[in-house]
């Protein structure tokens, strides 16, 4: 299954900044029970490769993401942690040539038609739509799918429950990053039960669309 399939059969990915390790394992747990079966796990903190590694030994059957990945070194810490895909905001071509060297999934970011064909020089045809939101939303990704239509894209920033569905309904999206499944407040009281069933309300909006 190659990671566009992957994707669209995933269709709501968690993006999770993780502050403290020891809440990885329950916290992937109950994404799983609630029903998804992907998370990105930011290199935002300190906790991200601990955490990835913690994911990716104890809960086997989520497919863990590295995201905010800046840099080749990122990257190759994050795979050498059990990270089975790379993520990155933006686009830096050394991460991608250094992912596509090690035959490392790879999503960069893009929010223009000239990092779309950046992209596509390098072979891609998955790509992260970043900030989502602020670049046009719906509304860029109908653009882009005239010109780029062999293209997908993983919108992330500014996907919310109000607007899901209306991302995942158009036909250049093979799935949603969202920040909302995982709120910090909850995380950080180890609220687990509570991330489970916001986990369980977004499959069942996958479920609607997909």
């Amino acid at each position: 299954m190659d990671m566009v399939e992957l994707l669209r059969k995933v269709a709501i990915v968690p993006v999770i900044k993780m502050d403290c390790p020891e809440h990885a394992v329950p916290l992937a747990r109950a994404i799983r029970r609630g029903g998804l079966s992907a998370v990105e796990i930011t290199y935002r903190s300190d906790a991200a490769q601990e955490s990835i590694r913690a994911i990716a030994e104890e809960v086997p059957d989520l497919f863990v993401c590295a995201g905010t990945v800046l840099t080749p070194e990122q990257a190759e810490q994050a795979v050498e942690a059990g990270a089975r895909a790379v993520i990155s905001p933006g686009l830096n071509l050394d991460t991608v040539r250094w992912c596509i060297a090690h035959e490392v999934p790879v999503i960069p970011g893009c929010a223009t038609p000239t990092e779309v064909e950046m992209c596509m020089r390098e072979g891609l045809s998955l790509l992260k739509l970043f900030p989502a939101g602020i670049v046009g939303g719906v509304g860029m990704l109908k653009a882009l799918a005239g010109p780029y239509g062999t293209v997908q894209f993983m919108p992330t920033g500014g996907v919310k429950p109000g607007n899901v569905k209306e991302y995942l309904s158009q036909k250049n999206v093979a799935a949603c990053g969202g920040t909302w499944i995982v709120p910090m407040d909850l995380l950080e009281a180890g609220r687990f039960d509570e991330i489970e069933a916001l986990a369980r309300e977004a499959a069942q909006i996958r479920d609607e669309v997909r």
